[in-house]
């Protein structure tokens, strides 16, 4: 996958894979990621640089952690509604099965999976992307949340870039999770105990919807709507927003 790459707060508009963009911008050894307060993920080369415009406040920055649920289908439609939100910055996270129901086309923000993660450390001295995405990120919201990571995540399991950027989460920091599965899997005992283990954490559950499922089954199970959502985030920013001015 290729995407923007960049380099302490440098832009580079020209696609490449993370680590070809960092060598080349660091002469010729990786270098790191940006600060969460300097400088950020870049959107995708078809939006316009924020380097130029002074910036009176900082955009708020929102990590969207997105998993392999046939929910995965209303990434565009969620990402674009989200930066409709004023002064609000996105960045992706993507497991490999959630790739199945999304075009990264229809993305028009960073979209990290597994090989970014690798392709950008080599030695010690290099980035961490899931330390560094969590130290950009102001608020992280995993919609959808499939069955399968929700019982990573109750568990402490780490074992792709997401659940790493979810386990390395400053926890005084809000973190939101939509579940989304078969209304027979949601029904499982374990379910509400692993729900009910990452609110233990302080996570906050946009809880599922009852409706007819993509197959076929009706009941709850299904995520959110995105409007629904998208009031949540901001509901959260205007709280951050609040507590600035005070």
């Amino acid at each position: 996958m290729h995407q923007p790459g960049f380099c302490a707060s440098v832009l580079c508009p020209t696609p490449h894979s993370a680590s070809e963009v960092l060598t080349e911008l660091c002469g010729g050894r990786p270098g790191r990621l940006p600060g969460f307060e300097a400088s950020r993920p870049h959107m995708e080369s078809s939006a316009s640089s924020p380097a130029a415009a002074p910036l009176v406040k900082r955009q708020f920055h929102v990590l969207v952690g997105v998993t392999g649920s046939v929910a995965a289908l209303k990434l565009p439609l969620l990402v674009s509604r989200l930066l409709d939100i004023p002064r609000l910055e996105v960045a992706v996270v993507t497991t490999e099965r959630a790739k199945h129901f999304y075009s990264p086309q229809d993305i028009p923000v960073t979209l990290y999976s597994d090989a970014d993660e690798w392709e950008m450390w080599k030695c010690r001295s290099d980035p961490v992307l899931h330390i560094d995405l969590r130290r950009w990120a102001d608020l992280m919201l995993v919609a959808p949340l499939d069955a399968n990571t929700l019982g990573k995540v109750a568990s402490g399991i780490c074992d792709n870039l997401l659940t790493c950027v979810i386990r390395a989460w400053d926890c005084r920091k809000p973190l939101l999770f939509c579940p989304a599965m078969n209304t027979v899997m949601w029904e499982h005992p374990i379910t509400a105990q692993q729900v009910g283990q990452l609110k233990a954490f302080g996570y906050v559950e946009i809880p599922c919807v009852a409706k007819k499922l993509v197959c076929g089954d009706q009941g709850l199970g299904a995520m959110a709507e995105v409007g629904t959502i998208v009031g949540k985030v901001e509901e959260i920013l205007f709280r951050h927003s609040g507590s600035q001015q005070s």
